[in-house]
């Protein structure tokens, strides 16, 4: 009989304050705290330190900086797995880093690739290339950042990027919430796979406010979890055995056209 691995997936959907870390870094402290032994995987907001800002030279941190060593303090501590970007300076270049963090094991990172170019995103930070999968407690997970979202070829399940979990960290304008919802169902549908997307709430220092709509969403569309517009942390559990039974009942990937990307 095979092993029944769950997955307890912890989304944190909070306001943050404009440009400082220290103050976010202590505020998620305090919310993480009571987790300890109690998630696998906690997944934090898009440049959860600062908001989604473009002022990189001022506020931009170094690889392995004070948020880098904090996510990895945090996923000894939770004994989980963390992720979320951070504003992130490289040599000489900025990039909207997703980091990945294992307890007792190397920070890993993605670079978000999709800039959106409506805020000028693209002429302060580098472009990332390929995505990252990783496994964690059985399941193969890829986080992606935000406007990636509206790009399915580059989410798409593919020979190079399986996995069983899609997560989005996002600061997403409560403009466009309705793209938002939609387009993080369509995900999950057309993957076949379970969906996380975490968003903000609150205003940040430009005065664009955010919804939230932080949600799950199993391998049919089907909402595990949703969050309104409110500051909330929820856990949901993610089922691995009914991921692979569907998959088996409804083979539609095999059916995927196949492709290459461009780098």
């Amino acid at each position: 009989m095979a092993e029944s691995r769950k997955l307890r997936v912890t989304i944190v959907q909070q306001p943050l304050v404009w440009h400082d870390p220290a103050a976010n870094r202590a505020h998620f402290d305090a919310l993480l705290a009571p987790l300890v032994g109690n998630t696998d995987l906690v997944v934090l907001p898009e440049m959860f330190t600062t908001g989604f800002s473009m002022e990189v030279k001022a506020h931009a941190e170094p690889a392995g900086g004070a948020t880098s060593d904090w996510l990895q303090r945090k996923a000894d501590e939770l004994r989980a797995a963390i992720t979320g970007s951070v504003m992130t300076k490289a040599g000489s270049q900025f990039y909207n880093r997703m980091f990945w963090a294992e307890p007792a094991a190397p920070l890993l990172y993605y670079d978000k690739r999709h800039l959106f170019r409506m805020a000028n995103e693209h002429q302060s930070y580098t472009p990332g290339h390929a995505a990252l999968s990783v496994e964690w407690r059985g399941f193969r997970i890829c986080p992606l950042v935000c406007y990636d979202l509206r790009f399915p070829v580059f989410s798409r399940r593919r020979d190079e990027l399986e996995y069983d979990v899609l997560i989005y960290s996002a600061n997403w304008p409560a403009a466009r919430r309705q793209a938002w919802r939609a387009l993080l169902k369509a995900r999950a549908i057309e993957n076949l796979a379970f969906v996380v997307g975490v968003n903000r709430v609150g205003t940040d220092g430009n005065n664009h406010p955010y919804a939230g709509d932080s949600v799950v969403h199993n391998f049919m569309g089907e909402p595990l979890a949703e969050l309104g517009d409110e500051p909330a942390v929820v856990t949901v559990e993610l089922d691995l055995a009914a991921l692979r039974a569907f998959r088996e009942r409804f083979p539609a990937h095999l059916d995927a056209d196949r492709f290459t990307l461009d780098a």
